[in-house]
């Protein structure tokens, strides 16, 4: 083999890499510390439709990210270009195993270990679900298709999430479920900067094509979408047609199906805007912690703290308490 090569963060041969790298560390957040058990009120004042609906949504998400942490980030680094592109996506990797972590800890938070079962079951057996899951899993290993796995990871990093992540949304324009739903403007803070990220890439890749071939992988593209859009119509009526919120759903997907084109450098292909969107969805969006531009700093939501070196003070236990919710 050639002489293995030591990662060189003082030249850099591609600046979205450390802008990236940056953004991401600088949003780092555990589930662990986002206090889950004060939303158990909201959760046992929703009646079982209610409750049924978001428990599913979050075995889904759970499935899906797995996919990302186990396969896509793996499959998406076969075709880095830069050795920065490389530990970017080790990021994304880890950040992705956090997001399905994190759908557990609501689970163990709102949810008996019977409820907990039938939903893990769900989620592995569901048509639609694993429709979509298998389609993407599918095109992660296919190593003919650099450019498609990338497509892959963009819709469903930008799209294809969304239709669970309309729940927690429409709860927390209510004032309802807010610490879960502070779990999920988090996982959103990270998925707009992985999307717009992976899709900047394949942008790089897909302006060194000739025109035939750009046309071909558009056309595919925009086929693949409506496919997966097709899917996801019949997964959202299976969610939400018994809470009566599946035509609101489809809107917000068919809007974000719209930014996940955008992401990759094409154009949008439905009709909705954010305008379409229930306005109490959006504004959940909008709120202080979830921050969507992409070189902004993180959220004021979830901050962590400067560090200091230590002194001979910090050993005084029982003195005093170091924070206020230790007294």
């Amino acid at each position: 083999m050639e002489n293995y090569e030591a990662i060189n963060w003082n030249a850099i041969s591609d600046q979205i890499d450390k802008a990236t790298w940056e953004k991401l560390t600088e949003q780092f957040w555990l589930d662990t510390r986002i206090p889950l058990s004060e939303d158990l009120e909201d959760w046992h004042s929703l009646d079982t439709d209610h409750q049924w609906v978001v428990g599913h949504v979050f075995g889904g998400l759970t499935l899906l990210d797995t996919l990302q942490s186990q396969d896509g980030m793996a499959a998406l680094r076969l075709d880095v270009k830069t050795q920065q592109e490389t530990a970017v996506l080790n990021n994304i990797q880890f950040m992705e195993s956090v997001h399905a972590k994190s759908y557990s800890s609501i689970f163990s938070t709102l949810n008996t270990p019977d409820q907990i079962d039938e939903i893990f079951e769900w989620s592995d057996t569901e048509e639609y679900l694993q429709n979509k899951t298998k389609r993407i899993y599918t095109l992660y290993h296919d190593n003919e298709s650099p450019l498609k796995k990338k497509i892959s990871s963009v819709f469903l990093e930008t799209f294809l999430f969304y239709s669970g992540f309309y729940t927690p949304l429409w709860y927390l324009g209510h004032n309802k479920l807010v610490n879960t739903a502070e779990i999920i403007k988090l996982i959103l803070r990270d998925e707009s900067v992985h999307g717009t990220y992976i899709g900047y890439k394949f942008q790089l890749a897909f302006n060194q094509l000739s025109e035939k071939d750009q046309q071909e992988l558009h056309d595919w593209m925009y086929d693949f979408l409506y496919q997966l859009y097709e899917n996801e119509e019949k997964y959202t009526h299976i969610l939400y047609d018994q809470v009566g919120w599946t035509n609101d759903v489809l809107i917000f997907i068919r809007y974000n199906a719209n930014k996940a084109l955008m992401n990759l450098g094409q154009d949008p292909l439905f009709p909705d805007t954010a305008a379409d969107v229930n306005p109490i969805v959006m504004n959940g969006i909008s709120t202080s912690t979830a921050n969507h531009d992409f070189f902004s700093q993180v959220g004021n939501g979830y901050l962590l703290g400067d560090a200091e070196s230590m002194d001979d003070d910090d050993y005084n236990i029982g003195a005093a308490p170091l924070y206020p919710e230790d007294k």
